[in-house]
């Protein structure tokens, strides 16, 4: 490395402190997320294959939800592989150029995740609050353009983040996490960080207030219009079933985010808190994939009959 000025280095590469630095807790945590990786994939991708094989499952809400599935495809694997190389390796390291695209992906796609929930709570107010203009308005090129327009957005959110943060000089090259996060990354640098925290407190929060804003007055219209039309009970539970499972995500997902980039900060953190950290970003980057198509095949009557439709065909016929 060479030194700039006596006090900055060119780093070339970060060494991630990890989960833990015990060799034996190393091989079971690298078990367990293998499992949970491989289970992931299975599910999202199988949750894919299902939608495209079914006709009862070609509707507007499955494609939103197949694309949700091939994102969250996408997030795990920014994780999962190099931290499965890691628990092996002697050295958790990552190069310069690596740490700027998993740190770059890591933030686009879950900002992409944000849009893509709201467009999907977007979809059910059409569905519930506006039948007969459903086909016109969720047709399949508005659907195509939703989806597009939410990568779009995430990944340019992305791109802001990731220049300002990798234009930085680093005065170390540790990073006391699991992979390059962008608060671990601004506590390494030497230069002044206020513009990036500015940038994560004002643009990212823009990011969280505007898809949390939509989907919470998308789902008051549907609440209202469920009251209003909906007389009978079993009408009602009915109506606002559709939407249970996307209100699950939504607040498994959005909590998440809050708890880990929004909470508030501490001159004085103590290691536990450091570690929770990590727990809770454990969730967030490879427990929540695992989740969401649990969650939507258990709580969906139509996804359950198409997969029970799938098997019989497979092994009965």
């Amino acid at each position: 490395m060479m030194l700039e000025e006596n006090t900055t280095t060119v780093v070339k590469d970060f060494i991630f402190v990890g989960l833990t630095s015990s060799p034996k807790m190393q091989i079971i945590l690298f078990l367990i997320f293998f499992v949970i990786y491989v289970t992931t994939l299975t599910e999202n991708l199988g949750m894919v294959a299902l939608i495209r094989t079914s006709a009862c499952l070609h509707t507007p809400m499955y494609f939103f939800l197949s694309s949700l599935s091939v994102l969250d495809v996408c997030f795990s694997s920014v994780f999962a592989p190099k931290m499965l190389v890691n628990f092996l390796a002697d050295k958790n390291s990552i190069s310069f150029i690596g740490c700027a695209a998993q740190m770059y992906f890591f933030i686009g796609l879950g900002s992409t995740e944000c849009f893509l929930l709201a467009a999907m709570a977007y979809d059910r107010y059409v569905a519930i609050c506006k039948p007969l203009l459903y086909p016109v308005l969720m047709s399949p090129r508005a659907c195509i353009l939703l989806v597009a327009g939410s990568y779009v957005l995430g990944l340019l959110h992305s791109l802001i983040h990731t220049i300002f943060t990798f234009q930085l000089s680093f005065c170390d090259s540790i990073i006391n996490h699991f992979f390059c996060d962008i608060t671990a990354l601004l506590s390494l640098s030497c230069s002044d960080t206020n513009i990036n925290e500015l940038l994560i407190f004002y643009i990212a929060g823009l990011v969280e207030i505007i898809t949390i804003l939509s989907v919470a007055v998308s789902y008051t219209y549907i609440l209202t219009s469920i009251v209003i039309r909906i007389h009978s009970a079993s009408g009602r539970l009915k109506a606002f079933s559709t939407c249970i499972s996307h209100l699950t995500v939504v607040t498994i997902f959005h909590g998440a985010i809050l708890l880990l980039h929004f909470q508030p900060k501490s001159g004085n953190r103590l290691p536990h808190q450091g570690m929770s950290d990590k727990i809770l970003a454990v969730f967030y980057t490879i427990v929540i994939p695992l989740l969401n198509p649990l969650i939507y095949s258990l709580r969906n009557k139509e996804v359950k009959d198409a997969l029970r439709e799938f098997w019989c065909k497979k092994f009965f016929l």
